[in-house]
């Protein structure tokens, strides 16, 4: 049998070319893009019109006689809508040639069947542009759905109907067919000019097979099986026109305002004694632009005086201050308005507005008019920030400064320094002396502070009078504080009675307060053993037990006398008692007390021999979470309270 519509319009090699040039397209676009810097509507491409060509191809259905879609052309229009800078809807129309062929005959021997078909196909798309809109290059990528009307030709239909063949091949219904089809793919668009580009485009199909109103089983004729799928793909070149209006050139660059006024300076009254009566000449300090012309406005406390000059004379009638002002205006002409360009688009053309004059400028001055009285122009303490007599190292005198300049009409003058509290060296002389060593503080573990005041007062030969003061801050933090030493015998760690009563008499009652800790401190003199005695060990064997030092030891049962809770010991919290041991050191300053060392004959009262007063153990008292601790410590520690418990209270 012949083939109804001929041979086929297209070949398959275009479907790798066009994907080719999409790939082309997209990074010459990311190279244009970054070399002219394209923004967003750049091009007018709101609206696009989109007539196009090219060629169609579909897939074969291999079920029943094989149904194939023969390659054929391609041809429609698209109009875009571009609501966004990179979203657009898209409507169309495509009509395709697409022939049919039943690749298998019905039977051996006869003819395979083949007739003309049409697609019209009408869609609705959404557009993704990967570039902004308004780029000279954009690709994009495109998904929607319409509605494909599959249409055998009028002579496939007279053909089919044909009683002779239709007796034959059972065509008599052949008849169009409407499928819902996805269409999707991308492509890419070049701007040639503002109105006129040229799109390239490749997108696949996707539908239902067509049945053409024939059977979809074997009756002996032809016939299509139903609900099949059928895949095609379209590639399209075609002109895009662009409607709408180009983005406007940058708008000129407007004329620069003028530059401002420098601020004015009034001269004339500084350096200089000014009496009543005696007439004063100011005058305005300003350098405008070249070419500027300047007015000048005076006020005398407020009020208008003088004339349109850099120069003002006025003179005071009584003492006190006068505040003089000058208000600078430039009042050059403004230049004539800015044209537009011959070339500039009227619409695009906004007038830029003329510009201002520079803003006026205000200078102001205070004249005073001297009396006979003087003048104490500043009061001050250095360092303003001292510490109490207990901080040894701080700092605890300022130098008091005070400034002071006789009345106009001269006049010797006499200073007198005084205090709230404390004393001053050199309290006469314009420079004197604060001490803070003086000032009281309570004692305890309370950081305290005091204000004093410092007044100077400056008497000139008439007995006019001035009188300034300035504050200083006298901190007192909390401090610690140093009990007797707890003194032992030679290689000895043990606490005997009169050490006991440093630490159970004195320590342990200023600690129920919850104001301080208890910091220990051991030594051991430099003729003694360097570890303690070991503690006997009746009727056991076993390794010895292991050295301890004798400095720790003496401190572990200070700690353990403290804390031991029975018999003669106290009831300190372990956790209230700090502790280091720094071996034969002794660069701290001993306390001894009036214990004596013996263990046996202890009376209270007796006097530490100089030999014995390095073999100690340092107790203070240091306020609860102070950050600062007696110089004597090196190594603050926890009490290791698992040691000392197993102490128990020592004999």
């Amino acid at each position: 049998m012949t083939n109804v519509f001929g041979a086929e319009a297209s070949r398959l090699w275009f479907l790798p070319v066009a994907l080719l040039l999409v790939g082309t397209a997209n990074a010459q676009n990311t190279s244009s893009a970054a070399k002219s810097g394209s923004s967003l509507d750049e091009r007018p491409d709101i609206v696009e019109l989109d007539p196009f060509g090219g060629v169609s191809m579909w897939g074969q259905v291999n079920k029943g006689l094989g149904e194939k879609l023969v390659t054929g052309g391609d041809f429609g229009g698209r109009a875009a809508w571009n609501f966004s800078a990179y979203l657009g809807l898209e409507l169309s129309y495509s009509y395709m040639v697409n022939n049919v062929k039943l690749v298998t005959p019905i039977a051996p021997g006869v003819p395979q069947y083949n007739f003309g078909n049409r697609i019209n196909y009408p869609a609705l798309n959404l557009v993704a542009n990967l570039t902004p809109r308004g780029s000279r290059v954009q690709p994009y990528l495109t998904v929607g759905g319409g509605g494909a009307i599959f249409d055998p030709t009028n002579a496939a239909e007279n053909y089919a109907r044909n009683p002779a063949v239709n007796a034959v091949y059972h065509s008599a219904n052949l008849s169009e067919n409407l499928q819902a089809a996805l269409n999707y793919g991308g492509g890419v668009k070049w701007h040639f000019t503002d109105h006129v580009g040229m799109r390239l485009d490749a997108r696949g199909f996707w539908s239902r097979n067509p049945t053409f109103g024939l059977p979809n089983y074997n009756t002996g004729g032809i016939y299509i099986p139903a609900k099949n799928k059928i895949n095609g793909f379209q590639a399209t070149l075609g002109l895009v026109f662009y409607l709408g209006q180009s983005k406007c050139p940058p708008m000129p660059p407007a004329p620069a305002p003028p530059p401002p006024l420098p601020t004015p300076t009034i001269a004339g009254a500084e350096g200089t004694t000014i009496c009543q009566g005696k007439p004063v000449s100011l005058h305005a300090n300003i350098t405008a632009a070249a070419g500027h012309q300047l007015s000048y406005a005076w006020t005398l406390n407020g009020q208008a005086q003088g004339s349109d000059s850099p120069d003002f004379s006025f003179t005071p009638n009584n003492t006190g201050s006068f505040n003089v002002q000058v208000t600078v205006t430039d009042k050059t002409p403004p230049p004539p308005p800015m044209e537009r360009p011959a070339k500039f688009p009227v619409r695009c053309w906004v007038q830029p507005p003329t510009p201002p004059p520079p803003a006026p400028v205000t200078a102001t001055a205070t004249v005073t008019v001297a009396d006979d009285t003087p003048q104490l122009s500043a009061v001050s303490a250095s360092p303003n920030t001292l510490t109490c007599a207990a901080v040894t190292n701080g700092t605890h005198t300022a130098q008091l400064t005070g400034s002071a300049t006789p009345a106009a009409c001269g006049g010797n003058l006499s200073y007198k320094w005084t205090v709230s509290e404390g004393s001053v060296a050199n309290d006469t002389n314009a420079n004197a002396t604060f001490d803070a060593s003086t000032l009281t503080f309570e004692g305890g573990a309370q950081g305290q502070t005091k204000t004093v005041t410092a007044t100077l007062t400056v008497t000139n030969e008439n007995g006019k009078t001035a009188t300034q003061s300035s504050t200083i801050t006298v901190n007192c933090p909390p401090q610690f504080v140093r009990l007797d030493d707890v003194i032992f015998a030679k290689n000895n760690p043990r606490v005997n009675n009169c050490g006991k009563r440093v630490l159970i008499d004195d320590a342990a009652p200023r600690m129920a307060s919850g104001d301080y800790d208890i910091v220990l401190v051991g030594h051991r003199d430099s003729d003694e053993a360097e570890n303690a005695p070991a503690a006997r060990r009746r009727g056991r064997r076993g390794p010895a037990p292991t050295p301890t030092p004798l400095d720790e030891q003496r401190v572990l049962n200070s700690a353990a006398v403290l804390s031991g809770g029975t018999g003669t010991c106290g009831k300190v919290d372990p956790s209230r008692i700090k502790v280091d041991w720094v071996g034969t050191d002794q660069t701290s300053e001993t306390r001894p007390g009036q214990c004596g060392t013996s263990n046996t004959k202890e009376r209270k009262g007796s006097v530490t021999t100089e030999a014995d007063k390095n073999r100690r153990v340092e107790v203070y008292l240091v306020p609860h979470n102070s950050q600062s601790q007696p110089p004597a410590v090196k190594n603050l520690k926890p009490l290791p309270e698992d040691q000392v418990k197993a102490l128990g209270c020592p004999r």
